[in-house]
């Protein structure tokens, strides 16, 4: 499986494509329209893509991914605050995600197999009430969940520190390492965090 991150938005938030065939692809996150580019570039087409939260700065892409012919899923629980200009905190920041329909959802335990990659979904509220990571391979996709010796923001509405905490524990016992890719800066690993993070 290939993973090609793209910064993307706003504030840069990391998008991840992956592919297995070389042909079709998923896309994790979508801030901005970088990851259309990238794709094109790669000869890869985004059939599906996957919403770790619905804050503006991993969604505002969307819409240009959804005139492309992807098809946008998240969380059931998530789908209310991405059509929320003040859940998606557009209304906030002041920068506008053009409207998208959502697709499909998921919930915490389902297993998503697509273009020959199989994703399970682990809900992990905290940072937004329907918070996603995804596991593929050894690949964890973690959102603003988990970041390399640092977690989420709970100071946005909806969010739970003591939610985020308990979300953050439930990846780090996770059997094994996994390679950790997150939602903003580097890339990192179970491990890794298990011994510097403090929220560990």
């Amino acid at each position: 499986m290939r993973i090609l991150a793209v910064p993307a938005g706003p504030l840069r938030a990391n998008s991840y494509i992956l592919s297995e065939d070389g042909k079709n692809a998923v896309l994790i996150d979508c801030g901005g329209e970088e990851p259309l580019a990238a794709a094109a570039r790669e000869g890869l087409t985004i059939r599906r893509v996957l919403l770790t939260h619905g804050h503006f700065d991993h969604i505002g892409g969307c819409a240009a991914l959804y005139a492309a012919g992807a098809q946008i899923g998240c969380m059931r629980e998530e789908e209310p605050l991405i059509a929320s200009p003040a859940g998606n905190l557009s209304a906030l920041t002041g920068a506008p995600v053009p409207p998208f329909p959502v697709g499909f959802t998921f919930c915490g335990g389902d297993v998503l197999e697509l273009y020959g990659m199989r994703f399970s979904v682990i809900a992990t509220p905290g940072h937004t009430p329907g918070g996603a990571c995804f596991l593929t391979g050894n690949a964890l996709f973690t959102g603003d969940t988990l970041f390399c010796g640092s977690v989420g923001r709970t100071d946005f509405p909806g969010g739970d520190l003591a939610a985020l905490r308990a979300s953050v524990r439930a990846l780090l016992a996770m059997e094994g390492d996994k390679e950790v890719y997150p939602g903003h800066g580097e890339a990192t690993s179970l491990a890794f965090e298990r011994k510097y993070n403090p929220f560990a």
